[in-house]
């Protein structure tokens, strides 16, 4: 810990003169924040379990004289903070941890073992970070608590659930989260990076992360022995024939230029060696930026399918049939360019340019997309990276040609106090900067 620290210091003396004062303020409140990481690290809870973390997080806002209310939505909370009249500001965390078994081997690791709705008996680990975006949360909430003379308008803070299925923010906004409570001209959040070093920021114009669609598709043949497979309709052969199509679909039918992702992350069939089964079952993660090319993906799998089991001699009433998990689809998140531009300018100011750079988009996926998507367009929002890896780390990954740990990996240990000061402290600017006195 005492080496995170020194870290932290260090970025702190890089900082331009006119940020010290905020950056003070942040190493302030950095032990009480920590006490608060440990807790939420220690005690993770998956989608829509999130009672505890939701809990603290309120607990928090009510001492700051913020208007809260629990259970939007789910889990969920809202944190409204009136400060005179300006513009309205969103700031979120998500709060949800996964179904992972903790091996970071640190102190505080978490131990919790729950049982899911799906009867799975499993670990549970905040092993993409939520655990530093709920404390960055409490941080930027103080500080803007604490600095109300130098802001106005209203600030909008929530705790969203369910990010990791994709459900939380359908869920607030489906609970009255624009109408209930103040709608917002700004949106604003981070999300913790794998990739590059503690401390640093990252940032991406227009499209930043993917369209997530989750697709099942169910293989239909007629079973029977394996040693006569000529009485049978074999969907296990059938159901093959069809992943390897379905390559085709991002290599020959999406332009080079345009990035998509197919992949099937499950083929469940048949119990024994010498039974031909009845189906086989599926799994696909959908990965696209724009809606044309969303729409020639799904559109292509069921095409192929449909096809490969013409081919094969099925019969009409026994063809492939393809779902598409709704609940469960992500919208592209998308930065809107303009403002990204000029946040970024403001970063770089705070905190120096070589602190701040500008990141490729990626293929993950971040419901954070829908408080600025559909109906919503006219809100303007950015998600920005904090760099988690600590430096050393990074520096001998890099020599000794390693891969570090990612994002959702059971060995994920970011940088907590680099993290939530730098996040901290970024948040509370760009939400002053959008709010100016």
């Amino acid at each position: 810990m005492r080496i995170l620290w020194t870290g932290v210091a260090a970025l702190a003396l890089t900082m331009p003169a006119t940020a010290q004062d905020l950056g003070g303020e942040v190493q302030k409140q950095m032990p009480s924040l920590m006490a608060i990481y440990k807790d939420l690290h220690a005690n993770p809870e998956l989608s829509f379990m999130e009672v505890r973390s939701a809990g603290i997080l309120a607990a928090e806002a009510r001492k700051l004289g913020f208007e809260v209310t629990e259970k939007v939505g789910g889990t969920g909370i809202v944190a409204v903070l009136r400060n005179g009249p300006g513009p309205v500001v969103l700031v979120r965390a998500d709060m949800d941890g996964l179904p992972v078994v903790e091996q970071t081997g640190l102190a505080g690791a978490s131990k919790v073992r729950v049982t899911t709705k799906e009867g799975v008996e499993t670990g549970v680990m905040h092993a993409c970070g939520h655990d530093t975006h709920m404390t960055a949360w409490v941080g930027t909430a103080r500080l803007m608590a604490a600095n109300k003379d130098k802001w106005s308008g209203t600030l909008v803070m929530i705790g969203q659930p369910a990010e990791e299925r994709g459900a939380g923010a359908r869920m607030m906004l489906a609970d009255g989260l624009y109408t209930r409570f103040p709608r917002p001209q700004y949106a604003i959040a981070f999300h913790d990076a794998a990739g590059f070093p503690a401390g640093m920021i990252g940032y991406t114009p227009g499209y930043a992360l993917a369209n997530v669609d989750s697709v099942d598709i169910l293989v239909k043949g007629l079973g029977g022995h394996g040693a006569y497979p000529q009485s049978t309709k074999d969907p296990i052969v059938l159901a093959s024939r069809i992943v390897t199509s379905l390559q085709t679909l991002v290599s020959r039918e999406i332009s080079p230029l345009d990035s998509a992702v197919v992949t099937v992350g499950s083929f469940h069939a048949g119990a024994k060696h010498n039974i031909i089964p009845d189906e086989a079952r599926l799994q696909l993660t959908v990965r696209s930026y724009t809606d044309e090319v969303r729409a020639k993906l799904l559109g292509g799998i069921e095409r192929i399918a449909k096809g490969e089991a013409i081919a094969a001699g099925i019969p009409d009433d026994k063809m492939p049939v393809v779902s598409v998990e709704k609940d469960e689809f992500t919208p592209a998140m998308f930065n809107t360019p303009d403002f990204t531009q000029e946040m970024a300018g403001f970063l770089k100011t705070r905190f120096g340019e070589q602190r701040v750079m500008q990141l490729p988009p990626v293929m993950g996926g971040e419901d954070f997309s829908r408080f600025s998507r559909e109906e919503n367009k006219d809100i303007k929002s950015l998600i920005i990276w904090v760099g988690g890896v600590p430096q050393a780390e990074f520096d001998a990954a890099k020599k000794e040609g390693r891969t570090l740990p990612s994002l959702h990996s059971p060995f994920w240990a970011p940088d907590a106090p680099a993290v939530i000061a730098t996040a901290t402290e970024a948040l509370t600017a760009m939400a002053m900067k959008l709010m100016p006195k």
